[in-house]
Formats: C-alpha cells, sequence, structure tokens
C-alpha cells in the first residue's frame, strides 16, 4: 500500500496539472451576481460537493477498478455528459498533464502506455476518469481516492473565491476546515453507485460554466 505522504504530495497544489487555472464557474458565478454573501457561498459549496459525490465519484471510483475493455465505455459516457465546451477542453487538458505525471512518478504501473493506447483508439482522457483510473493502477485504496478527490475539488474552488477577492485567506481556510466535516458526511452517507447511474444534479451550475465566456475581463478560465 503506498504511503500516506505520496497521496498527499499527489494532492499538492503546487503539482502542474493545471487544475489553480479554472475556476468551473465560480468566477461567472460573482461576476454575474449569482454569488453575494459568504452565506451564498456556502449553499453554492454544498451544492458543489453534492455533485461531485454523484456525479464525478461514480467514474472516479468506477475507473479505479475497471478492465481494459469496459475503460472506452466509461471515458466515452463521461466525455458525453460534459456538455459545457471550455470545461470539455479543461477537462482534457488537465487529464494529459495528470496522466503524463503520474507515469513520471509510477513508472512500474506502466501509464505511459496507457496514454500511446488512449491515443491511437481515439479515447478522450479526461481528467476525473483518469485520476481514479492512475491512481487505483499505483494502489491506493478507492476510499483514500474518493476522499482526495473531494479534497481537491473543495481547495480549488477555495483558493478561487479567495484569489478572486470574493473571501480572505483566513475566512477561506476555515471553510475549508468546516466543510471537510460536510464532505466527509456526504461520503459516509452516499451510496457510490456506478458510473452508469452517475448523475448531475445542480443545473445551476452548468448555467454559471456557460456564461464563463461572457465575462469581459477574467482571472480564471472555466
Amino acid at each position: 500500500m503506498p504511503h500516506l505522504a505520496r497521496l498527499l504530495h499527489l494532492a499538492d497544489s503546487a503539482l502542474p496539472t493545471g487544475s489553480f487555472a479554472y475556476s468551473y464557474g465560480l468566477e461567472s458565478s460573482i461576476t454575474f451576481g449569482l454569488l453575494r454573501t459568504e452565506t451564498e457561498f456556502r449553499s453554492y459549496l454544498y451544492s458543489f460537493l453534492q455533485q461531485a459525490v454523484g456525479f464525478e465519484l461514480p467514474f472516479v471510483t468506477s475507473a479505479a477498478t475497471v478492465s481494459a475493455a469496459d475503460l472506452g465505455p466509461l471515458l466515452l459516457e463521461y466525455d458525453a455528459q460534459l456538455l459545457t465546451p471550455p470545461l470539455h477542453q479543461a477537462s482534457l487538458t488537465q487529464g494529459k498533464n495528470w496522466l503524463k505525471l503520474l507515469a513520471n512518478f509510477y513508472p512500474e504501473a506502466d501509464l505511459g502506455d496507457l496514454g500511446n493506447e488512449l491515443n491511437q483508439q481515439a479515447l478522450p482522457a479526461h481528467f476525473v476518469p483518469l485520476f481514479g483510473l492512475t491512481l487505483g493502477r499505483v494502489g491506493f485504496a478507492a476510499t483514500d481516492i474518493q476522499a482526495t478527490y473531494l479534497h481537491l475539488a473543495l481547495r480549488d474552488q477555495l483558493s478561487a473565491a479567495i484569489r478572486l477577492g470574493f473571501i480572505g485567506p483566513m475566512a477561506g481556510h476555515q471553510l475549508q476546515h468546516d466543510f471537510y466535516g460536510v464532505f466527509e458526511n456526504l461520503l459516509a452517507a452516499a451510496d457510490i453507485r456506478p458510473y452508469s447511474e452517475a448523475a448531475r444534479c445542480t443545473v445551476l451550475l452548468d448555467v454559471a460554466q456557460m456564461l464563463h465566456d461572457d465575462i469581459y475581463s477574467r482571472l480564471f478560465q472555466n
């Protein structure tokens, strides 16, 4: 079993995977007045984590144990459910960076060959399924992979809010501490379904992501 320190390293915001560059609709939500107060931001974060548990985690978890024969359908299903073009492209870029990074860190897992196979089969290398797939192949437990994914999702949203000046650093880190309890409760109560039953539950987040390109001056990509 890989050591906890290795997982902490992979959760480091300094890793060059590109997640710091994307706000996933948060910037447009603030710009167009969908989020105005800390109370509304808390509700936004809760909805964001709910969707992560209901939509992303089934793909993360399924990919961690997927067979070679079932990998193609899983990747194509995830690709079909990303309806916002900028988010779709960001996911492919981040997935490519993540796979390259893990292939360098863990050559024994043959992840470099995986990248070549995906290219040959013209399969979309999206970040979310590749996150679960690569960490599963390296040997991390499914529960650790799930918790790490939610940590990354929460951290990146709060980091974006701080960089946008919506909240201060102290308030942001207090929210991150508070919301660890929220996503732990969500995980404990969730029945993590197979990816074929994944569902998006927050339409307003998708709308905010589609509005992102209409911002006159942007700090983040989508």
